[in-house]
C-alpha cells in the first residue's frame, strides 16, 4: 500500500491543562499508538515524526535552574536529549500496542540528523522563541552571560529566540529507507531533527538552532517518495477567516488554492501557517496528497471522512 509519512506535534504528548508529568506523556502517547495501528492493520508502511517544543523547554529550565550545579547543555544537545526520550517513550508504546494487535512488526527510533545551510537567512536574525518567559531584567543576564538573542514574544514576556533554518537533506535517508523495507514501523525526525551542517571535508556539525518538525517530515516524506503526508494538529479542518464570523472549514483544495489562500494570509505563521507551507512545498516535489486533521479522527480522515485534504 506504500508508506505514510505521519507529523505529531510536541503538544500532542502534552495537552493544554496537563502539568506534562511523564506519565501522562505516556498515556497520551498509548492514545496516539491506539490511533495509528489502525493503519498499520490496513497494510500501511508508517513513518512517524514527532514535534519536541514542549519537552525541549522543560530541558532548557532543567538545564537553567542548576546551571550552578552541573555545567548546562548547550540548546543542540536539549534537543538530542529530548529527542531520545520522546522516541523511546512513542518506540516502546508503538512496540506494546503492536502486540497487543497480534501483529509481527518492530518499531525503531532513528535519532536523525538534518543536514541545512550554513548560510541560511535564519543564523543571522533568529526568531524562533524557545523556552521560558523572562522578565526584561533577568533575560538580559543570559545575553551578557551566554550571549542569547532575545524578544518580546506575543507581549506575554521574553523569551531567547534561536534560529529556524530550513531542512535541505535527512542524513540518515539510507537507513530509513532500508528499514521501511524490512517492515518496520520508524519514528525519526523526532524534534524536526537534529540540525547539523556539512563542512567542507564532508563531515557533519552541530549547530544552536532548532528545525521545525512540519517541514523536516516534508523534506523527509519526499526524500522517502512518499505520496501521502499527514500533519495531526489540534484541530478537526484547517479553516480560512480563522476566528471571524465567515470562519470556513476546508474540506478538500488543490496545490493553487493552497497557495493562493496562504498568499492572502489566511495561515499565521504561529500556527496553521509552517503546516500549509509544508504541504505545499512536499505537493510541488512530488506528493499527491496532504491531510491535515486531529489524531482521534486519523482514520477516519484517510477514509475521506474527516480533516482537510490537499491535493496536487
Amino acid at each position: 500500500m506504500g508508506n505514510i509519512v505521519i507529523a505529531i506535534g510536541g503538544n500532542a504528548l502534552i495537552k493544554p491543562g496537563q502539568e506534562g508529568t511523564i506519565y501522562e506523556q505516556f498515556a497520551n502517547a498509548r492514545e496516539t499508538c491506539e490511533q495509528v495501528i489502525k493503519l498499520v492493520r490496513k497494510g500501511h508502511d508508517i513513518v512517524l515524526t514527532h514535534g519536541n517544543g514542549p519537552q525541549v523547554g522543560n530541558a532548557l529550565l532543567r538545564h537553567d535552574n542548576s546551571r550552578d550545579t552541573i555545567p548546562p547543555f548547550p540548546l543542540g544537545m536539549c534537543v538530542a536529549e529530548t529527542v531520545g526520550s520522546l522516541g523511546y517513550m512513542l518506540q516502546q508504546t508503538m512496540q506494546n500496542t503492536v502486540k497487543m494487535a497480534g501483529l509481527n512488526k518492530d518499531t525503531l527510533t532513528v535519532i536523525t540528523q538534518v543536514v541545512v545551510d550554513k548560510d541560511d537567512p535564519s543564523f543571522k536574525n533568529p526568531t524562533k522563541p524557545i523556552g521560558q518567559f523572562y522578565e526584561k531584567e533577568c533575560i538580559m543576564k543570559m545575553v551578557e552571560e551566554d550571549g542569547w538573542s532575545v524578544g518580546e514574544d506575543s507581549g506575554r514576556g521574553w523569551r531567547r529566540m534561536v534560529p529556524s533554518p530550513r531542512p535541505v537533506r535527512i542524513a540518515e535517508i539510507g537507513t530509513i529507507r532500508e528499514l521501511l523495507a524490512e517492515g518496520r514501523i520508524i519514528i525519526a525526525c523526532g524534534g524536526g531533527g537534529l540540525p547539523v551542517i556539512e563542512l567542507e571535508d564532508k563531515q557533519l556539525d552541530g549547530v544552536e538552532a532548532v528545525i521545525d518538525k512540519d517541514y523536516a517530515s516534508s523534506r523527509l516524506a519526499q526524500q522517502l517518495g512518499t505520496k501521502l503526508f499527514i500533519i495531526l494538529t489540534t484541530v478537526d479542518k484547517v479553516s480560512i477567516n480563522f476566528g471571524k464570523p465567515d470562519q470556513k472549514e476546508l474540506d478538500t483544495i488543490d496545490l493553487d488554492e493552497a497557495k493562493t489562500l496562504m498568499a492572502e494570509g489566511h495561515f499565521p505563521p504561529g500556527s496553521m501557517g509552517p503546516k500549509m507551507e509544508a504541504a505545499i512545498d512536499f505537493l510541488e516535489n512530488g506528493g499527491e496528497e496532504v491531510i491535515i486533521t486531529e489524531i482521534s479522527l486519523l482514520e477516519q480522515a484517510l477514509e475521506g471522512k474527516a480533516g482537510t485534504h490537499i491535493v496536487s
